[in-house]
Order: C-alpha cells, then sequence, then structure tokens
C-alpha cells in the first residue's frame, strides 16, 4: 500500500522583509569590542547599529552591519559564536516625538516590544530604529499605515 505524503507548508510573513541582525557572543573581557571590529574592518563591513549588553562574564552584541553574510563568516571562522534573527527597522520621523510616536503606534495594536537600538544615519539612510518585537510582519503593517518608513535589508 502506498501512501503520498504532502511537504509541510508554512504561512508567509506577507510583504514583510525584515532586516538582518547578528548576535554575537563574547567574554566579557578588555578588548573584546575592539577584536569584532578590527574584523570588520578588513573587509570593509560597515556596522549601522550596534547594541551591547554585557554580564559579569559574557556579553551579547547585537548589530546590524552593511553585509551580514561576510559579518557572520569571519566571526564565526574567528571563533566568535553567532546567530542571525529578523528585526523591523523603521525611520525616526522629524522632530522630538519620534520615538514616542513609533512606540505608541506598536502599543495601540498590543504589539510587545522587546528590545529595540538605534542606527545611524549617513546620506542614504535616516537615522532609525531596530526594533526586535512579538510580531514582526504586524508591527510592519501598523507602522506602514501610520505612514512610517519600514526599511528592508537592501534599503541599509
Amino acid at each position: 500500500m502506498s501512501s503520498s505524503v504532502n511537504p509541510l507548508e508554512t504561512a508567509h510573513g506577507g510583504d514583510f522583509a525584515g532586516v538582518r541582525q547578528l548576535s554575537i557572543f563574547v567574554e566579557n573581557r578588555v578588548g573584546q569590542l575592539l577584536r569584532m571590529t578590527k574584523l570588520l574592518e578588513t573587509e570593509r563591513v560597515r556596522i549601522l547599529g550596534l547594541s551591547v549588553d554585557g554580564k559579569v562574564d559574557c556579553a551579547i552584541v547585537r548589530m546590524i552591519v552593511s553585509d551580514p553574510d561576510a559579518a557572520t563568516q569571519m566571526f564565526a571562522e574567528s571563533g566568535f559564536p553567532v546567530s542571525e534573527c529578523e528585526m523591523l527597522v523603521v525611520g525616526l520621523p522629524q522632530g522630538r516625538r519620534g520615538i514616542m510616536a513609533i512606540c505608541a503606534a506598536l502599543i495601540g495594536a498590543e504589539i510587545n516590544i522587546n528590545y529595540l537600538y538605534p542606527l545611524w544615519a549617513d546620506e542614504d539612510r535616516p537615522q532609525s530604529l531596530a526594533i526586535q518585537c512579538e510580531n514582526l510582519p504586524l508591527a510592519a503593517t501598523v507602522l506602514r499605515e501610520k505612514s512610517f518608513t519600514v526599511l528592508t535589508q537592501s534599503d541599509i
């Protein structure tokens, strides 16, 4: 008797295209961040945004870079444990209350923010926020509906 097995299907996130964040796990000791940044300089990978969560004996360095594939390979080859996740990146509106407006839009949709950090502006990209939240596709939709600019990997 033969049976046909259909492959599992997954739902797609609609039109959401996130930005790849690297999380690098390092010993909390002098010089580790310098060592990491020097690695990126050899390949001219630019750090666009950075967050360091330090503990007593280790740290998690979260970053968004111009070339995540090259950076991941360099970190792995140099012995840094690295993982990736998707982030929502949204341009900060002009004025003093940009962060508040973004947070209010997400709270209004009952979307919890896990963490966020800034991405630096340059001539091609406005100042923006990298946001990790519980439902990235819904958060992107909500922010677009409120006229915020949601950036993709190719935008940064």
